[in-house]
């Protein structure tokens, strides 16, 4: 309970609030039940990370692709807040099973797992899938306690919404390859770096912004 007081930067009665419930209008938004604004929202955040797989750069001898799935899962648990983040991302992850809507169109269950004669084989790049829906949860309960708010809150949300993606995706990652560590390091993390600390910038950037323009509209009427 401590540590979780310490971690909450609003007063109690705006906690659970994320930028997302600000962005129904409200001529829209009285018209609808909590319930389905609830389930339109998640859907828009699944349908976003979808667009976003498909950004995709092929790194030679890499079987992980440069994607905008890190920023749009991070941007949509920051924004929707931790269960509605979480149903989001695991929406995609389930669409996924049926729809081309992973990196390069890729779908199917064997994108992140298969079983075969042999047991169960991973893919490589299905850590890095998995590890979206509990970044998203993590920057989604961060939000709901304030840290978007702010420019330094929402850069430590970001860093440790990346950190829970690599912590899952470079083990996956090794194991599928038969990798050592070092060399799961050398492929699953080294290469995305650059591009990461770039996603995160932007995503960092996006929430104290939004949460300007929602005080600037309060204050407008």
């Amino acid at each position: 309970m401590l540590a979780t007081h310490q971690l909450n930067r609003l007063p109690a009665a705006e906690r659970g609030i994320t930028i997302a419930d600000f962005l129904v209008p409200i001529r829209i938004g009285e018209r609808m039940s909590a319930r389905l604004r609830h389930i339109a929202l998640i859907c828009i955040g699944a349908a976003f990370v979808a667009l976003t797989a498909n950004v995709a750069i092929v790194l030679p001898n890499n079987p992980v692709p440069i994607t905008g799935q890190t920023l749009s899962a991070l941007v949509v648990g920051g924004a929707l807040g931790l269960r509605r983040g979480a149903l989001s991302i695991a929406l995609y992850l389930v669409l996924g099973f049926f729809l081309p809507v992973y990196a390069h169109q890729a779908h199917g269950l064997g994108t992140i797992a298969s079983f075969g004669a042999g047991g169960l084989t991973l893919s490589p790049v299905g850590g890095y899938l998995i590890s979206f829906l509990f970044a998203g949860a993590l920057v989604g309960w961060l939000a709901e306690m304030g840290w978007d708010r702010h420019i330094g809150g929402a850069i430590g949300a970001m860093i440790l919404g990346e950190v829970v993606i690599y912590v899952i995706g470079v083990p996956w990652l090794a194991i599928s390859l038969h990798l050592s560590p070092g060399d799961a390091i050398a492929m699953g993390l080294t290469p995305f770096i650059v591009g990461d600390a770039i996603k995160l910038a932007i995503a960092a950037g996006i929430f104290p912004f939004a949460w300007w323009l929602v005080g600037r509209r309060a204050d407008d009427r």
